[in-house]
Parts: structure tokens; sequence; C-alpha cells
């Protein structure tokens, strides 16, 4: 494995991560409206509210994509699995199930479809994988947290603005790969 791949992998794994300790802080301090005793909200489309902690879990999916791309399948497990349990540490009491769960199984389901594509086409792997894992982490969070889908469509577009946000980069850096002889781990 190159120096860079490595380094840029061990900083993915580290952005990864932080997300979780991230989307946890924005849903208690950040948004443009936070209900009392409840999570903050940003709007993610006219009309429509999520939780501002669904920024970061778009962007966890992208990052554990890029940490198998430099790492490999064995980091990207112990990134999932590391994942889940800070994620279940760091929820309010009342939601580690619900987190931890739903991370788990999203994150895993993001790993299943972006393996098989990563290596035709990384963009489509990408943008793939993050749809797939963001619907299930939303159906997952809000069916065993609350047991409604009410607000299914708010938690599906914010996370998806992400994935779509990081798209350019996952772009450049396939290219940037091509020019520089790196492959995927």
């Amino acid at each position: 494995m190159t120096d860079t791949r490595r380094l840029e992998g061990f900083a993915a794994l580290v952005a990864f991560g932080l997300t979780i300790p991230a989307a946890n802080w924005l849903i208690g301090h950040a948004g443009t409206v936070c209900v009392p005793d409840g999570p903050c909200l940003i709007p993610v489309a006219p009309g429509v509210m999520a939780p501002s902690g669904v920024l970061m879990i778009g962007l966890a999916l992208v990052l554990r994509d890029l940490v198998q791309r430099r790492l490999g399948l064995g980091f990207a497990w112990f990134a999932i699995l590391g994942g889940t349990i800070l994620s279940a540490f760091l929820a309010p009491p009342s939601l580690v199930l619900a987190s931890a769960a739903a991370f788990l199984i999203s994150e895993t389901v993001d790993l299943a479809v972006y393996t098989p594509l990563q290596k035709r086409n990384l963009v489509l792997a990408v943008l793939a994988s993050g749809l797939a894992g963001l619907v299930v982490d939303s159906v997952a969070f809000l069916f065993i947290a609350f047991g409604d889908l009410s607000f299914l469509g708010g938690q599906v577009l914010g996370k998806l603005w992400m994935v779509l946000l990081a798209l350019p980069l996952v772009s450049w850096l396939r290219r940037a790969d091509a020019r520089r002889g790196i492959q995927p781990a």
C-alpha cells in the first residue's frame, strides 16, 4: 500500500469517526428551530425540516466508502463496528438502540452495494451505496426509535444533500488516483 493511499485512508477514517459526535452535537445545538427537549431542525427542502445531524450521517456514508477505497474491506468493517459502538455511546439513552442499530445496518448496506460497484465506476458506487444506506438508515432509525415513518422524507433529503455534495470530490479523487497510479485497496 502506498504511503499516500494509507495517509488519505486514515484521514478518511478519522473524518468518518468524527461525523458521529458531530451529528450528535448538531442535533442538540444547531438548527433554524430547536424543539424544547428535542432536536434542532434545519430546512432540507421548501416546507421540509429534518434534524440537523442528518447532514453528518450522509457524509459518513461517503467517508466509509473512501475508507474502504484507501484501506480495504477489513478497515471498512472496523470503521462500521467502531462507529456503531461510538454511536451507541454518544446517543441519548432513549435512542441508543435505534442509533446503533440504524448505523450498523445502514453502513453494512452501504458496504454491500459499494463493494461490487467500486472498481467499475467509483462515482456510481458512492451514489448508489449512499442512496441505499441513507434510506435504510432513515427507515431503521425512525421505526426503531418511534415506530413512525412520518418524518422519512426530511431524513432522506437531508442525507441525500450531503451525498450529492460529496460526488464532485469523489469524481476528482477518481481522476487524481488515475493520474497518480493509485489503485483501490
